[in-house]
């Protein structure tokens, strides 16, 4: 428990404790809101505040100007948004009388283009060819590298999915998803996708558990699948390692292959509309993000540049 918080009295510590428990369900934004909070309420600490009643908008917009200088806008934005919903939260705990993040201001940023490393459709098929499914775990790899390929999915809604949410339907194998805010998005299966899943059904035995975790990890020592969900940090590893087992040099990630499908779709004529839609965005805008189809172009305008 933070210093302040604890200054600020028993109800106040509670009031802070339920906002992380109650008021955020998505583990990976409790976690970052966590560590922008506790962050703050140290700095607070250091330069003399002696509560959270006494944080002032003054306290927090010298905080967010600290932050920008070694930290990306994205991130100080995150971390400002974090205050700012931790306070409305104490006002209405009647912990705070005001909130003193509300006027702060934080940096502007503005992107039309997306950062995440893309793999071109020849590098992805190079990274899929190249893994052994002779094992559970070369089986698990490339199950899980084309569902991202192939249905646009999210890391975490992949490491989220059940046996039983690859299912049947119209005669076709379909996925469904566990996205943000408990919903739920289904998609049906691209042809090599199907096959892929097929083959880690059958080679790990796994259909016959259609409530446990469809991505596992590997029971240390025996080279077979265990029953405990796959980590997000595992997956990452996971990758980097295929990647560079194949001879990719680029710096991949999890979502590469959510941007790879992406971009692979819309160069073989598919519309924006569609591969929103297919992505579960609300907006054309953030698929706009994932479109890297004028880095190609980018690239032959440069090698005009004759000296």
């Amino acid at each position: 428990m933070p210093v302040l918080v604890t200054a600020a009295g028993e109800r106040a510590g509670v009031c802070f404790l339920e906002f992380f428990a109650s008021a955020i369900r998505n583990p990976h934004t409790r976690r970052a809101y966590a560590r922008a909070a506790g962050d703050f309420l140290a700095w607070s600490a250091g330069v003399g505040v002696t509560s959270i009643t006494a944080v002032q908008p003054l306290h927090v917009a010298a905080w967010i100007e600290r932050q920008t200088q070694t930290l990306s806008a994205p991130t100080v934005k995150q971390q400002l948004a974090a205050l700012r919903h931790l306070f409305d939260w104490l006002v209405m705990g009647q912990i705070v009388p005001h909130n003193p993040a509300a006027s702060v201001r934080g940096p502007s940023h503005t992107t039309k283009k997306g950062k995440t490393p893309v793999l071109d459709a020849t590098e992805a098929r190079q990274l899929l060819d190249s893994i052994d499914v002779t094992t559970p775990i070369g089986l698990r790899d490339r199950a899980l590298i084309a569902l991202m390929v192939f249905s646009f999915a999210r890391i975490g809604a992949a490491l989220t999915m059940r046996v039983d949410d690859v299912y049947s339907q119209q005669r076709r194998v379909w996925v469904r998803l566990h996205e943000k805010g408990g919903k739920f998005h289904a998609m049906p299966c691209h042809h090599t996708l199907e096959a892929y899943l097929n083959a880690y059904f059958e080679g790990t035995g796994i259909a016959n558990e259609p409530k446990g975790p469809l991505f596992r990890t590997i029971a240390r020592g025996t080279g077979q699948l265990s029953a405990t969900p796959l980590p997000q940090a595992n997956a990452y590893a996971m990758v980097r390692r295929r990647a560079a087992a194949a001879g990719i040099d680029t710096a991949i990630g999890n979502h590469t292959f959510r941007a790879t499908g992406i971009t692979t779709y819309l160069k073989n004529g598919g519309t924006l509309e569609n591969a929103a839609a297919m992505a579960n965005h609300a907006s054309t805008r953030t698929t706009q993000l994932y479109d890297r189809r004028r880095d190609d172009m980018s690239l032959d305008e440069v090698e005009r540049i004759h000296v």
